[in-house]
């Protein structure tokens, strides 16, 4: 695939990259929040790998408002699930050589002094020091656990996902109560690209997505709280580019 350098960019030393035929461009944009390195796909090459999967890359005015209360179905459980890559301190009480910091592997396991191969994933904090327990006591005398979540990043199928023109494209662990705002400022903001009221929000529940629309512009330029509208865990949110 050819790669060359094109002219105008808004930094005389920002890299800007274009492969030829697909229109991918890979620059240094300005957001509300500063500046980072981000992918700008358009619109017409975003609509051809999501189409797969169902889901439109582009701006769609058809589409509803996110709606601005969460159903039962959509909101998060109390209890907090541990997920792969949550950072976790393991206390027993009175056993200092066996208390520990462990980090979730990507199999929703963990080892500690004495017990090997744990699964922790889906799982919450008290639930695992309760199975701890019982895996120390065949060498500890009555052992007492407690399960620390220090650094979380939760579930995959718990995590917001932003993809298109925000300046930090990323998976963002859910925390309860969370909004399109909360989502927006951990994502470092929109790029000068972005086309911040096509954006679209795909909910999915029990296999079936809904797609919404969501006025980002009108939420981060115009202060319209009306548009900040909660987020579900597993919501993805797709910012477009403004070609205008």
């Amino acid at each position: 695939m050819f790669i060359s350098r094109l002219a105008g960019t808004a930094h005389a030393d920002a890299p800007l990259f274009a492969f030829r035929g697909l229109g991918i461009s890979l620059l240094r944009p300005f957001s509300l929040y500063g500046e980072a390195p981000v992918v700008r796909i358009p619109c017409l090459f975003a609509a051809m790998v999501l189409a797969a999967g169902g889901l439109s890359a582009c701006a769609d005015n058809s589409l509803p408002e996110a709606p601005a209360t969460l159903d039962t179905a959509s909101a998060a459980p109390a209890e907090y699930l541990i997920g792969a890559g949550d950072t976790l301190h393991v206390f027993v009480w009175h056993s200092p050589e066996l208390t520990t910091t462990v980090r979730v592997r990507p199999d929703g396991l963990i080892s500690v002094p004495l017990a090997n191969d744990v699964a922790v994933g889906g799982k919450t904090p008290t639930a695992v020091a309760r199975e701890l327990e019982a895996r120390l006591a065949e060498y500890v005398n009555d052992p007492k656990v407690n399960v620390i979540v220090q650094d979380f990043i939760g579930r995959f199928d718990r995590q917001i996902r932003v993809v298109g023109e925000a300046a930090k494209p990323q998976a963002i662990p859910y925390r309860q109560g969370m909004t399109v705002l909360d989502v927006v400022i951990a994502a470092g903001g929109l790029t000068r690209f972005a086309d911040g009221n096509g954006a679209t929000l795909v909910r999915t529940r029990d296999r079936h997505q809904t797609s919404y629309r969501v006025r980002l512009a009108d939420l981060i330029e115009g202060g319209d709280l009306h548009a900040n509208v909660p987020v579900a865990p597993g919501d993805l949110l797709l910012i477009p580019q403004n070609w205008f």
